[in-house]
């Protein structure tokens, strides 16, 4: 097939559960590919010599070579192509933001659409898993050194996958009570079935990673005790779990839960009914999964509220397309000013109307209130999700270099800290930030230790095996 008929392809569709239907459970939405569908998807890539899709993956996956040997019906092939740079494809495939990464960079997209990468990865996944295939290769020969892990989110996972494939002892603390940090607590089960991230630690158990829950690093254990305890290296991989407040009048009234604590106890099994008018605010997909969790929780007429342009919103373009299928409103160029209330409960929101001003160097513009436009909505709820940060609770009484956003400092190239025997990754490096970001961190800082280990057998006249 040449170029001019591969152009001709056009974008493969998914199969989706109908509004009606998925709006009444946390069942998953999209439905992967099939055999015939995920290889005529796979044909419309032009196996470009430079491909910008790797340049906009965070983890480098090599996308071509995945994709070729799929459409050659070289399915394990493919899979294991892809397996060499991501430790977590059955998650990336699911959660990752394509269009502004790997997709977004496809030239494909230039003049159309473009290749639907993230469920090419999917296909090669699910095909593993029907076919009874091994997802991850066998675990090496147990050696010395024992690796504490902080956090057992997507950054955490992956440094306890390679260090533990590598044969080094690893024990992953999480100060929740399930396992896979923001991706179990972050994020709703209709995008991420919890029987995948299962799978992911069954794996690392099954590799000898012991993994402890209900354990909060920094006040039920310090880095100091592991380290007393015997762990030669530590890895602080925590996500950004604390939400960020409005800071406008009235915050502190019944009926304001702010979205990433709202996830975590709707996906810790608490029953949430946030009443019949529930206010989102917020434009990135936390926004739009608080949004669509409430409606799965009995509310019937939730909206968002976002300051700036619809085509200004952070979220996917998939997310927000799912969101007005299942009926939420969302309302552009307003924001919340105060919340009103009677008996120390909320029952309207005052907003104001906003206009974008001037632009930032990125085209951003900033948003301007518009001067006596204010208006009034009734609600039952309001959940403020405009941003989270990282408590960094877990490094209490060690000596840590943080960057002006309260971040842990690390070497760009190793994710070694100012301490030598810490390294980190993911949100508690970067703020909150996607899943192949923290995968990408994560697997520079499992090389390093290995590298650090490697070298100290050298001095001590042991033998290292490479990774």
């Amino acid at each position: 097939m040449d170029a001019k008929e591969r152009m001709s392809i056009p974008r493969q569709k998914v199969w989706e559960l109908a509004p009606e239907e998925r709006v009444t459970n946390f069942s998953e939405v999209v439905f992967g590919f099939d055999e015939e569908t995920a290889i005529r998807e796979a044909e419309r890539c032009l196996q470009c010599k430079k491909p910008k899709c790797r340049e906009g993956c965070p983890i480098h996956n090599d996308i071509p070579r995945f994709i070729r040997l799929l459409r050659e019906g070289r399915i394990e092939e493919g899979y294991w192509a892809d397996r060499e740079t991501n430790s977590l494809p059955a998650i990336c495939s699911r959660v990752c933001p394509h269009e502004f990464q790997c997709e977004g960079f496809c030239i494909r997209g230039k003049k159309g659409e473009p290749v639907a990468i993230g469920m090419l990865e999917r296909y090669l996944v699910d095909w593993m898993v029907a076919n009874g295939k091994n997802l991850v290769k066998p675990c090496a020969m147990p050696k010395e050194e024992k690796v504490a892990i902080v956090g057992s989110g997507p950054a955490g996972m992956t440094v306890a996958n390679l260090m533990a494939h590598a044969g080094y002892r690893c024990t992953i603390f999480e100060s929740l009570p399930v396992v896979g940090g923001m991706l179990g607590v972050g994020i709703p089960a209709y995008r991420l079935p919890r029987a995948i991230i299962a799978a992911e630690f069954d794996s690392l158990k099954s590799c000898g990673v012991d993994v402890v829950t209900n354990l909060t690093i920094g006040s039920d254990k310090t880095l100091s005790q592991l380290r007393a305890e015997g762990y030669d290296a530590v890895f602080v991989g925590v996500g950004a779990h604390a939400s960020r407040k409005l800071g406008v009048e009235g915050e502190e009234l019944e009926g304001v839960v702010h979205g990433v604590d709202y996830l975590r106890r709707i996906n810790l099994g608490e029953e949430m009914n946030l009443g019949r008018n529930v206010v989102v605010v917020g434009g990135g997909n936390v926004a739009i999964d608080c949004a669509r969790t409430a409606l799965r929780t009995g509310s019937d007429k939730v909206f968002i509220l976002y300051r700036r342009g619809k085509g200004e919103m952070p979220a996917s373009r998939a997310e927000i397309h799912h969101l007005e299928e299942e009926g939420v409103k969302v309302e552009t160029l307003a924001a919340p000013v105060k919340i009103h209330g009677d008996n120390c409960r909320l029952n309207k929101i005052e907003c104001i109307r906003m206009e974008l001003g001037e632009c930032d160097a990125s085209g951003r513009c900033r948003p301007v209130p518009i001067e006596g436009s204010n208006f009034m909505i009734e609600a039952d709820a309001i959940v403020p999700a405009i941003s989270q940060s990282v408590d960094l609770g877990a490094i209490d009484g060690v000596e840590l270099k943080l960057s002006r956003w309260n971040t842990i400092e690390v070497d760009e190239l190793t994710m070694q800290s100012s301490v030598d025997w810490l390294f980190a990754g993911g949100d508690a490096v970067l703020g909150p930030e996607t899943a192949a970001k923290a995968i990408y961190q994560a697997k520079e800082a499992a090389e390093s230790m290995i590298r650090m280990f490697e070298d100290r057998d050298l001095k001590e006249g042991r033998e290292p095996e490479s990774f």
